[in-house]
C-alpha cells in the first residue's frame, strides 16, 4: 500500500494543467501550476514547514513554544498546520481587509487572529507587522518566523517548486509567471530556473497599488500579493519583467477561470493569470508559459464570488442598468436650469466668494481650481464643500476672509464620461459629496448624490 505518515508529506508535487479554454486565443501554450491542491490550499505550505524545521534545527522554537506571524492568511495556514502536528500555539496578525474565511480557516486550525487595520503605515503601531512585533516581544518562548524577512522561504522554492516546473516541462519552460507578495517563490523558483537556462522569462505580476510597480503604495482589494515596502525575500534581479494587474482585471480573470477551466481560484490567481495572458499575445507556438496559481477561491466566496460586493465595489455592472456617465450628465442638463459645464472658485479667492458661488448656482460642493474656468483636470486642486466649510467658518469667524486654498478639502474623485455608473456609485457610496466628470482631460461637470438619484428613478 502506498501510504504517507503526516500530511506535511503531501506537500508540494502540485501539477500542471493546460489552460485550453481560458489561452485559446494564445499562440504558445499555457499551463497553470495548481498550488491550491496543496494539503492547506495554497503555495504557502511549502513555506510553513520549512521555517519552523529551520527554527526547530537553530533552536529559536523550543518545544511548547508560541509562534507569531503577520499574514495575509495563506502562510498562517502552512504554518498553523505544522504548528498543529508539531504542539506549538499560534497567533496570527491580519490587516481587516482580509476575507471572513481566512480568519475562520486560521482559527479551525487552532490559532488565534488578531485584526489590524489595513490602512495604516508599516511602521505604524496599529499595523500588522508592528503588533506581531510587539506580541512575539511580550510572550515568553514566542517565535516569528517572518516570512518577509526569512530566506528560508525562497529557499523553499528553490528546492521545490523551481525544480517541478523544470522536470514537469521537461526543461521546455520559457517563461514563468508568478505573483509578487513576499517575493520568495518568484526569487527561489527564478534562480532555480536560470541556473538550469538563462534564457527562461521571469515575469512578476503586481497588483496596482503595490510598491513594486507603482511608486507611491495606495490601498487595494487583491489579498496576498504586492507590497507597502520592499521584502528581504525578494531578488528583483531574476525577474526580467513587471506586469501591473487592476483589482477589476484580477478578480474577473479569476472568476473567468473558475467558469471556463472548472478550476476554483483566488483574486491573486486572476492577478497572475491576466499578466500570463498579456505576456502570452507576444508569444508564438514554440514557447510555453507556466503561470503559478497560488490559492483556491474557498477563502473568497464572500468576496469575489460574491455578486453584491462584486458590484459594491463597481467591478461588475449592476443587472438592468446599463448607463455611462455621459448619460447622467445629459441627463442633469435637459432636466436642470442653464449653469456652466464646469463650476469652480480659484484657489486665490476669499472663502466668503467660494460661498457667494454656492448660494448663486444651489449647489453644495465645487472644485477649487487655479482659476474659475479650468479648461485641463490637473488645474484642479482641491473642492470645497459645505458641510466641512460649515465647520470651518462657525468655529473660526476670520475663515471668510482667508484665502480658499487655506480651507478647502481634498479634491473631488474624477471619473471619466465613458466609465459605467456603477464607478460613480462607488465613490459616492464610500464617502465623496461629489465627483467630477471629465472627457478625457477635459472637466466636464460634478455631479452628487441627487443628480445620480434623480437619473434613476427616471429610468
Amino acid at each position: 500500500m502506498e501510504t504517507f505518515d503526516s500530511i506535511l508529506d503531501l506537500i508540494g508535487k502540485t501539477p500542471l494543467l493546460k489552460m485550453s479554454r481560458v489561452g485559446s486565443e494564445l499562440d504558445c501554450t499555457l499551463l497553470a501550476k495548481l498550488e491550491m491542491l496543496n494539503p492547506g490550499g495554497s503555495v504557502k505550505d511549502r513555506i510553513g514547514v520549512s521555517m519552523i524545521e529551520a527554527a526547530e534545527q537553530q533552536g529559536k522554537i523550543k518545544p511548547g513554544g508560541t509562534i507569531v506571524e503577520p499574514t495575509s492568511g495563506n502562510t498562517g495556514v502552512g504554518l498553523a498546520i505544522a504548528a498543529r502536528l508539531k504542539g506549538y500555539r499560534c497567533i496570527f496578525t491580519m490587516p481587516d481587509k482580509m476575507s471572513q474565511e481566512k480568519i475562520s480557516l486560521l482559527r479551525a486550525y487552532g490559532a488565534e487572529v488578531v485584526i489590524t487595520p489595513t490602512a495604516v503605515a508599516p511602521e505604524s503601531p496599529e499595523s500588522y507587522y508592528s503588533v506581531a512585533n510587539r506580541l512575539t516581544a511580550e510572550i515568553p518562548g514566542a517565535y516569528q518566523p517572518n516570512q518577509y524577512h526569512n530566506m528560508r522561504n525562497p529557499e523553499a522554492h528553490y528546492r521545490t517548486t523551481g525544480p517541478e516546473i523544470w522536470e514537469q516541462t521537461e526543461g521546455n519552460v520559457t517563461h514563468v509567471v508568478i505573483g509578487v507578495g513576499t517575493g520568495g517563490t518568484i526569487s527561489g523558483v527564478g534562480k532555480y530556473l536560470k541556473e538550469q537556462d538563462p534564457n527562461i522569462v521571469i515575469v512578476g505580476a503586481d497588483p496596482e497599488g503595490s510598491v513594486f510597480t507603482g511608486g507611491e503604495p495606495r490601498p487595494y482589494l487583491v489579498e496576498g500579493i504586492g507590497k507597502e515596502s520592499w521584502p528581504d525575500t525578494l531578488d528583483a534581479s531574476v525577474i526580467d519583467r513587471w506586469v501591473t494587474v487592476s483589482d477589476r482585471d484580477s478578480f474577473l480573470t479569476a472568476r473567468r477561470i473558475t467558469s471556463e477551466e472548472g478550476v476554483l481560484v483566488g483574486g491573486s490567481c486572476g492577478t497572475a493569470m491576466w499578466a500570463a495572458l498579456e505576456v502570452g499575445k507576444e508569444l508564438g507556438p514554440d514557447d510555453i508559459v507556466v503561470v503559478l496559481l497560488p490559492d483556491s477561491g474557498r477563502n473568497y466566496l464572500s468576496k469575489l464570488y460574491d455578486e453584491a460586493w462584486m458590484r459594491e465595489n463597481g467591478f461588475i455592472e449592476r443587472p438592468g442598468i446599463e448607463a455611462h456617465i455621459s448619460e447622467v450628465i445629459a441627463y442633469k442638463k435637459r432636466s436642470s436650469s442653464p449653469m456652466p459645464d464646469i463650476v469652480a472658485v480659484s484657489e486665490n479667492e476669499k472663502v466668503g466668494r467660494a460661498i457667494d458661488i454656492l448660494q448663486e448656482f444651489g449647489i453644495s460642493q465645487l472644485p477649487v481650481a487655479h482659476n474659475e474656468s479650468p479648461s485641463d483636470i490637473q488645474e484642479i486642486v482641491g473642492s470645497i464643500q459645505e458641510r466641512t466649510l460649515l465647520d470651518r467658518v462657525f468655529r473660526d469667524s476670520e475663515a471668510i476672509d482667508r484665502a480658499v486654498a487655506e480651507v478647502m478639502d481634498e479634491p473631488l474623485p474624477v471619473l471619466q464620461l465613458g466609465q459605467h455608473v456603477d464607478a460613480m456609485f462607488r465613490d459616492l457610496s464610500k464617502g465623496a459629496e461629489a465627483v467630477v466628470v471629465a472627457d478625457g482631460a477635459i472637466p466636464a461637470g460634478v455631479l452628487t448624490r441627487s443628480d445620480l438619484l434623480e437619473f434613476l428613478a427616471a429610468q
